[in-house]
């Protein structure tokens, strides 16, 4: 390890503790709930079902994007960019105080990146250059589901910033490539980018 790798590191451990000395009680059960709802994209399929319900032909071109862009996310980074990254070893909670009243199950997959993080961005990214209207709530739920990340202790916070940053790259080339492939065919049915 080189010694800008060191620091970084250093730096990433910092924060992590930082979060973990955050005295916030009040956040705990809401945030375990919100990091377990996110296990295996539930909250995204359930994001996509009410906005292919309710959005008419925008919202169901919205759910689709979206949720093709969590499958290209999830398997570039829980297969290539996990395995490149070494299997980095999870945070020891314990040895950082991270409250016991925070702790979900440890995954047993790599620390780095975060594919929480990356399917959250993924998806709001996705599906919010599809409906610009819901593009401010899908980034807060985003933003919310990372930071429960390092809050309940499974990733530092490096993962989770590599990982929404692969998620939004990701979301916005498979909006491009779904606006490419399938264009909007009504005057009303316009999509945004930005």
């Amino acid at each position: 390890m080189t010694d800008s790798q060191h620091r970084l590191s250093g730096y990433d451990r910092a924060a992590y503790r930082a979060v973990a000395r955050l005295s916030t009680p009040a956040l705990d059960e809401p945030l375990r709930r919100v990091s377990h709802l996110a296990n295996f994209s539930k909250l995204w399929f359930l994001v996509a079902g009410a906005l292919a319900l309710s959005g008419g032909p925008r919202g169901r071109r919205a759910a689709v994007t979206g949720l093709a862009a969590i499958g290209a996310t999830s398997l570039v980074v829980n297969q290539p960019l996990k395995k490149f990254a070494g299997e980095r070893l999870r945070p020891d909670r314990a040895g950082h105080g991270v409250p016991m009243e925070r702790w979900v199950p440890m995954p047993t997959s790599g620390s780095f990146p975060s594919g929480h993080s990356a399917s959250a961005a993924a998806f709001a990214v996705a599906a919010g250059g599809v409906v610009p209207e819901v593009r401010p709530a899908l980034r807060v739920m985003a933003s919310v589901i990372a930071f429960s990340r390092v809050y309940t202790g499974v990733h530092y916070p490096s993962d989770v910033l590599v990982g929404v940053t692969v998620g939004a790259l990701f979301g916005r080339l498979t909006g491009r490539l779904v606006r490419r492939r399938w264009p909007p065919s009504q005057p009303n049915d316009k999509e945004h980018t930005s």
